[in-house]
């Protein structure tokens, strides 16, 4: 859990810096948009945890957005820390992303034939992280989860994999045992539908826990292929790795002839230009990518050894295969936000791998990221509620408990009716958080110190009536 040196200062005045931009929100657009989509789409959503149902109410339906904000089909305009879970890092409807998009779609929308963008994109990837030294384009992070476990079977050719509670790396059978995101959200970490003999390869173990790790691979000598872990773990709020246990993964998927997956698909690009890895100063054998490298597009990627990566077909045994995998409008969009990123210019650009070279946006992020904590601390304190405010980087979670969470049991302690009044609370103020208490937050480089300013005003006044 990182403690900002510096506390927050309120802005001079009492007044919501964001008042001005408000008025009375009504929904009747949403509502009926809703009912509609009810009849038509399981759950009105097309994606679970939209449905607003951890937190009751229905679910606002958006117009557009731009920037740090967005505005619903009734004209509410909301400071947005969703940020399409994730990828919007550089804000909603970018202009260099969007110029991106439209010289690419004037040339085609679609080709399955390679395409020059590819490897622009493989070769942004492999600079910025490196130890990927060759990367593999799927269609989203869950394609990359499921295609990194299934090269490292094969690559080991061991059954056996590990992972942990409240990680969430998609919604491919195997990984959706004692799962995050959605699926904890809504209490059904094991989903229908699941054949047994599938779960069965999948050890699932408390994060933060050395010793549940030793254990699993003394009873399952030889037979484990790789360990899957968000470095990081977003899908069930937020928490942090313990110092030294990222490490000691790394050695004893070593020693026991296991490899090590990072799932960086919300992590990576966002914590560092070369993600978690690069900020914990780790190299695993294989990482997952998505979100951020889309650019606001549908994309996921999965890369690292070289001597792995080979065994995808067509070289190897592996099977993986994707028609719209290198979408041209999809690449165009992931490079455009990869560049302006890392204020690069176009791949020709040779890019400083050391660990920790810094990054004037990411400056920026972790300076935002600090503000909204110290603000948000000090502000639950002054209400005398109990919240552990969780951050890293431009990730960040309150959870409504009173002691630190480092885990999946210590996040399902929290006070989930009070962080429902809390989001309902900071909604009618203007603040669009996460529909549900296992959810991270984002922060883009699009957020001013204004909007952390009115978010942070807009807690003091929602916390003091819960």
């Amino acid at each position: 859990m990182n403690t900002p040196k510096q506390s927050f200062k309120k802005a001079r005045g009492s007044a919501n810096p964001f008042t001005k931009l408000m008025c009375a929100m009504t929904h009747a657009k949403s509502k009926k948009l809703f009912a509609e989509a009810l009849k038509l789409i399981p759950g009105g959503v097309n994606s679970p945890v939209r449905a607003f149902r951890a937190v009751g109410g229905q679910p606002f339906f958006v117009n557009r957005a731009k920037g740090s904000r967005v505005w619903d089909v009734d004209g509410n305009e909301l400071i947005d820390y969703v940020c399409t879970w994730g990828p919007a890092i550089l804000g909603h409807a970018h202009p260099k992303i969007i110029s991106a998009v439209k010289a690419a779609a004037q040339k085609g929308t679609s080709f399955g034939i390679p395409n020059p963008l590819e490897v622009t994109m493989a070769k942004l990837i492999c600079r910025l992280v490196p130890s990927v030294r060759k990367v593999r384009m799927t269609n989203s992070g869950t394609e990359a989860c499921m295609s990194a476990i299934r090269l490292a079977r094969g690559f080991t050719r061991r059954d056996k994999i590990i992972k942990f509670d409240g990680c969430y790396h998609g919604h491919a059978d195997s990984l959706l045992v004692k799962a995050g995101s959605g699926a904890l959200t809504f209490g059904h970490p094991d989903s229908a539908g699941v054949p047994a003999d599938f779960a069965k390869y999948t050890l699932v173990l408390p994060f933060n826990d050395v010793e549940a790790v030793k254990t699993a691979f003394a009873a399952n000598k030889n037979e484990i292929a790789a360990i899957i872990v968000e470095p990081v773990p977003g899908n069930a709020g937020l928490y942090l790795p313990r110092p030294g246990y990222l490490e000691f993964l790394r050695k004893i998927t070593k020693a026991a002839g296991a490899l090590l997956i990072f799932d960086e698909v919300m992590t990576g690009f966002r914590l560092a230009p070369g993600g978690a890895q690069q900020r914990f100063g780790l190299v695993p054998d294989l990482s997952c990518f998505g979100k951020i490298i889309g650019g606001g597009l549908p994309v996921g990627a999965f890369g690292g050894r070289a001597d792995i990566m080979d065994y995808l077909a067509p070289l190897g045994p592996v099977y993986q295969a994707g028609t719209l995998s290198g979408n041209p409008i999809a690449m165009a969009a992931g490079i455009a936000a990869l560049e302006e990123l890392n204020q690069v210019k176009p791949v020709a650009a040779v890019y400083d791998r050391r660990p920790g070279t810094p990054k004037d946006l990411y400056s920026r992020l972790e300076a935002s990221g600090a503000r909204l904590e110290a603000g948000m601390r000090e502000a639950a304190h002054a209400a005398g509620v109990p919240v552990q405010f969780n951050r890293c980087g431009s990730m960040f979670c309150g959870y409504f408990t009173g002691g630190p969470v480092w885990n999946l049991a210590d996040a399902l302690k929290s006070d989930r009716a009070r962080f429902t009044k809390f989001f309902h609370g900071m909604l009618a103020e203007g603040i669009y958080l996460a529909p549900s208490q296992f959810e991270a937050g984002f922060i883009s480089t699009a957020h001013t110190a204004a909007d952390i300013d009115a978010t942070i005003h807009a807690a003091e006044k929602v916390l003091r009536k819960l």
